[in-house]
């Protein structure tokens, strides 16, 4: 789940506030799944391994939340390629990487700019993995076609975390956010440059993108659970998602104003409660020996 942008960069995508990205960094940490690590692991143990260990290209990379997540959590030596479009995220990214692996083995980045719709298999000759963290759901479904097309051509898992799920649970429910929900929906969906993006479509999209391509795909949920100690977090999000849903939806105006007051208030009182449902996905080329078979396709 994002909040509002802060500008649209020269290649047409959005740009977004460190103080955004930092704010929601240990939300996306307690909502990762854990559960995609197993199998991850063995995939990696399985390739061919690289000169410098494991090779992790993180797509749209941020502040580098997901590098700091997931590389303490994988053993062996590692090299990261932060990729993203926002030279000043970039910066802030490699100089927060941490310095170990799971198992004390040495961790390096380097940065790279550029657009995601140029990625080729080509491109990601010699890479282990690639990882993005709520990325799928500013892609177009070309683009997402063009991310399996690359994974599956390269051989290397992808690892595409924290994708919007379209559903969100307030507590206490009001009516009205049902509503709300579906506008921001909506607005999720729309067009962006002339690109139609697949928001909460996503995860179907890239499952299908990459099943297509002969790829074993799990997909666990990754759920936002936001109460009173995530009050400033919460009510970023409020503003966000209320704003969206009446950009898509003017006509919801002032109902949408007071709707947010009050919701806001009961947040600043700590007796307001969100889950935000996202999903994480693990695309493996080819299939996964002895893999269980109730894992393919389970929280889709």
């Amino acid at each position: 789940m994002r909040a509002p942008d802060d500008g649209v960069s020269t290649a047409g995508r959005p740009r977004f506030a460190p103080e955004w990205l930092e704010l929601r960094e240990p939300a996306d940490a307690a909502a990762r799944a854990p559960g995609l690590l197993s199998p991850l692991r063995a995939a990696l143990s399985a390739g061919s391994g690289a000169p410098r260990g494991t090779v992790i290209r993180d797509l749209g990379c941020g502040t580098g939340s997901m590098a700091r997540w997931l590389a303490v959590r994988l053993p062996g030596p590692q090299h990261w390629i932060l990729y993203d479009h926002d030279p000043a995220l970039l910066a802030r990214a490699a100089e927060a990487m941490p310095a170990a692996a799971a198992d004390g083995a040495a961790v390096s980045a380097t940065t790279e700019r550029g657009d995601l719709a140029r990625l080729t298999a080509a491109a990601l000759a010699g890479t282990s993995l690639v990882t993005a963290s709520a990325l799928l759901d500013l892609l177009t479904r070309d683009e997402v076609a063009g991310l399996a097309e690359a994974c599956v051509g390269a051989g290397c898992p992808a690892l595409l975390a924290l994708s919007v799920a379209g559903r969100v649970e307030l507590t206490p429910y009001e009516p009205l956010d049902d509503e709300i929900g579906a506008a921001f929906n909506g607005h999720q969906r729309r067009r962006a440059d002339g690109r139609q993006l697949l928001g909460p479509d996503a995860v179907v999209a890239a499952t299908e993108a990459f099943e297509r391509r002969g790829a074993t795909v799990l997909t666990r949920s990754s759920p936002w659970r936001l109460a009173a100690p995530e009050a400033e977090l919460t009510a970023a999000w409020l503003r966000g998602w209320v704003a969206a849903a009446r950009e898509q939806r003017p006509e919801l105006g002032a109902r949408a104003d007071a709707y947010l007051g009050r919701r806001l208030a009961a947040c600043a009182a700590g007796e307001l409660t969100v889950t935000v449902h996202h999903t994480d996905l693990l695309a493996l080329p080819g299939p996964r020996p002895g893999a269980d078979p109730s894992d393919a396709g389970a929280a889709r």
